[in-house]
């Protein structure tokens, strides 16, 4: 059952169309992978789903409730996360702190319980709570930005290129990560740069260029495609 469906989605920066009418969805406890070239509006598609930017045309739907031109808070409030490309931590804060921020939509007690949550699956977090997230390495800083996400207990969540800029073994740390949150049932929307990566962790792979869905298919598929890896360098546009 889809959770979340996109349906014809429009953005625009002025007279400039980043995305250009296109269509996917996540079903419940699914992982879904946006892949494509730098500019072919992965992080644009993000943004709206999360309510950061509005779209031009089309729809956006969670759960069944038309999302699209609500508020980013509401949009936190009713169950997606957003991990923002460049991770986009508070420096000048704690570990804990940036947590606390994280779980603002939430009571205390809650708040408590998804922080013992977070430094579970990272421990090198419960490690570093008292420590300024500007002092934490580029991974540890990852890992900070997914966990201040799963503070609001959401039942999707936007990943916005999850190995930019990491060693191998913090990309690998944090893909597990990922794996062990759809075990456990979270939907995750996936934007990721290191193609193999990225269709190693799909059950659906969309690939988008310049704009505009270039190619959909299960994981699978996905792999064994080679008209997939054509798509994603760009080497087809789509009329």
């Amino acid at each position: 059952m889809a959770l979340l469906e996109v349906d014809g989605l429009e953005v625009a920066y002025g007279k400039i169309r980043a995305v250009k009418g296109i269509s996917f969805s996540v079903d419940a406890g699914g992982v879904v992978t946006l892949i494509g070239a730098n500019g072919a509006g992965k992080t644009t598609t993000l943004r709206t789903i999360s309510g950061l930017l509005a779209p031009a045309a089309g729809a956006v739907t969670f759960d069944g409730r038309r999302i699209d031109g609500m508020p980013a808070h509401e949009i936190v409030e009713l169950g997606i996360a957003h991990v923002p490309e460049g991770r986009r931590v508070f420096p000048d804060l704690t570990v804990a702190e940036n947590l606390l921020v994280g779980g603002y939509t939430k009571s205390v007690a809650e708040s408590r319980r998804a922080e013992q949550e977070v430094y579970a699956l990272f421990p090198r977090l419960a490690e570093r709570r008292r420590q300024h997230a500007g002092l934490l390495s580029g991974g540890e800083q990852q890992m900070l930005a997914i966990g201040r996400a799963l503070m609001a207990r959401p039942r999707l969540m936007l990943v916005d290129e999850l190995s930019l800029g990491l060693m191998p073994a913090m990309v690998d740390l944090c893909f597990r990560a990922l794996l062990e949150l759809k075990r456990q049932g979270l939907a995750i929307l996936l934007v990721e740069q290191n193609t193999h990566r990225a269709l190693a962790a799909a059950e659906r792979v969309v690939v988008l260029v310049s704009g505009r869905k270039a190619y959909e298919a299960d994981g699978e598929q996905a792999r064994r495609d080679p008209a997939m890896v054509d798509s994603f360098l760009g080497l087809k546009e789509v009329a």
